[in-house]
């Protein structure tokens, strides 16, 4: 359709002004394939309601748009609902959706954690799909507010002051129908394992909420090198995954051409297959208990349950293969580790409070 194009060409320039502006891109935009595999994960239907509450330029609903009509449904049914903090960036996501062909949609400017837009009465309203890429880690915000939050959304505690992370996390999981909402949001490995959110992520856990953790390669964001991971969760599991969360190490399904990362989509496909069949694969995807990750203090590190196969030994000694695989595998969780020092650490920087 022409309107495609045309948001093809918009979305190319919103890239550009990313880059040209010195700004991480991730503020305004999130690479497309990696979106396009969360919006084929969630399977986005006609009729539903999807809401990304850090909405950027509008790209996750415009691919869950897309989303449902590659799959045949009628889009005309389908509300798109989207909060972005940025006024500017609120006018362009409203202007891309226009430019794409959308009718139904309610783009909303200002702060979600402070002010959420979309609410009914005295609740949050709750959508079928949710989609997000929240900030990551940031340090100012209201840690007062989300103590006596007037919507309910600290039901598995207050995070740290210096990464309010698990304050997105909780306003998505609110903001999920009881029934039919699902959600895949894209985080910084952090979130799995930091002992400074540890109790949040055992009540989190405990709740049966977690479907699958999703481990991405390098370099899958503009201007950044960063590994992330994508966490979905659902209201309410298909009785056959209930007490049970599937963890896929996809690190090395990614390609890199002029200097960018991105899926293709054989990788998509294994990624989606994994996800569908819900198994365990050696060294890509397995398998876990609630009760054994609980057992394990809620720690969600995929390290610790997708184990990569170790290269195997040649007569008369071990291969250098072997020896590096064994070294990578045994510093895995130590490098996870380091990480969440660091992050502890400059958790402790100083902070100025914030207005919002």
């Amino acid at each position: 359709m022409p309107e495609d194009e045309l948001g093809n060409g918009y979305e190319y320039l919103i890239k550009k002004f990313a880059d040209d502006s010195g700004h991480t891109a991730q503020e305004f935009y999130t690479n497309r394939t990696l979106v396009h595999l969360m919006a084929q994960m969630l399977e986005p239907q006609p009729g539903e309601s999807i809401y990304d509450p850090t909405c950027g330029t509008g790209g996750m609903l415009i691919s869950c748009l897309a989303e449902v009509k590659r799959r045949g449904g009628d889009i005309r049914t389908t509300g798109l609902y989207g909060q972005e903090l940025i006024t500017i960036t609120a006018a362009i996501a409203r202007m891309n959706l226009v430019i794409h062909g959308v009718d139904d949609f309610h783009i909303a400017s200002g702060n979600t954690l402070a002010a959420p837009a979309f609410v009914q009465g005295d609740r949050l309203r709750t959508f079928d799909v949710v989609l997000a890429n929240p900030p990551y880690s940031i340090k100012k915000w209201n840690r007062g507010a989300w103590e006596q939050d007037a919507w309910g959304r600290n039901f598995l505690g207050t995070p740290p002051q210096g990464r309010a992370d698990y304050a997105f996390f909780q306003h998505i999981l609110s903001s999920m129908d009881p029934q039919t909402g699902r959600c895949a949001i894209l985080f910084p490995h952090g979130v799995l394992f930091r002992n400074e959110e540890a109790e949040m992520r055992r009540r989190l856990v405990a709740s049966d909420r977690v479907e699958c953790v999703l481990g991405l390669g390098p370099g899958l964001f503009y201007n950044s090198p960063m590994e992330a991971c994508v966490v979905i969760c659902r209201s309410r599991k298909p009785a056959e995954r209930q007490g049970r969360i599937l963890f896929i190490d996809a690190v090395a399904e990614i390609a890199r051409e002029r200097a960018q990362s991105f899926l293709r989509p054989e990788h998509q496909a294994r990624v989606l297959s994994a996800y569908h069949a819900f198994a365990d694969d050696p060294g890509f995807a397995a398998v876990a208990d609630v009760a054994d990750v609980l057992a394990a203090d809620g720690n969600l590190s995929i390290a610790r349950y997708v184990k990569r196969p170790k290269a195997a030994a040649v007569a008369g000694g071990t291969t250098l293969a072997a020896t590096w695989a064994a070294f990578d595998e045994d510093g895995r969780d130590f490098w996870s580790g380091m990480d969440a020092l660091v992050d502890m650490l400059d958790g402790l920087t100083p902070v100025e409070d914030a207005d919002a």
